[in-house]
């Protein structure tokens, strides 16, 4: 019974990873000018409508910016997103972000975030990797309403700061998800 069970896990995360890899290749994939304007945009914008995500901001050394991420399933999903790295010396590095996940979960959403980076450890660990999973190092809060509330400038400890921003559409349910962000060299 439980090897049946499995056996439908790996076969549900291999149709997940194989749905991933038809996701935009780099012939379709927006040009470095489009992501940054866009990223830049999507900044502005979070910034003027977040009062703590302003004030986190001024602390972070670089902010890596997914302005539109799709995410859609029924049972299996996948989600794909371009975004910049805008460090404070003015340089750009780009990125993109994947996942997969499986579980009782169905629709389809667009939303984006910005990844506020307090210091340089949570940076040197994004490039040393080879690209990053979410979650697997270093510490990461994801800002929401109650963080948000307690959230000042003397407790600013922990190495990465999330903001989720520009939601749209439906996703419901539950389930087990990895995302791994990865650098792109887009012309």
């Amino acid at each position: 019974m439980k090897s049946i069970q499995l056996l439908r896990l790996h076969t549900a995360l291999l149709v997940a990873v194989s749905v991933i890899a038809f996701l935009p290749t780099r012939a379709s994939a927006a040009s470095a000018a489009e992501i940054n304007a866009s990223a830049r945009a999507a900044l502005r914008r979070l910034l003027t409508q977040n009062p703590v995500a302003r004030e986190v901001e001024k602390h972070s050394s670089a902010v890596l910016v997914f302005p539109k991420i799709t995410k859609g399933g029924f049972m299996i999903g996948a989600q794909h997103g371009e975004g910049a790295l805008l460090l404070r010396n003015g340089h750009v590095v780009y990125f993109k972000t994947v996942a997969a996940s499986y579980g009782f979960q169905a629709g389809i959403q667009q939303f984006g975030y910005a990844l506020f980076f307090i210091n340089g450890r949570a940076m040197e660990h994004l490039y040393s990797q080879g690209g990053w999973e979410l979650g697997s190092a270093p510490s990461l809060v994801v800002v929401d309403k109650g963080i948000a509330s307690s959230l000042s400038t003397t407790s600013l400890r922990k190495d990465i700061y999330a903001f989720f921003f520009d939601q749209k559409g439906l996703m419901g349910g539950m389930g087990l998800q990895g995302s791994k962000i990865t650098r792109i060299y887009p012309r």
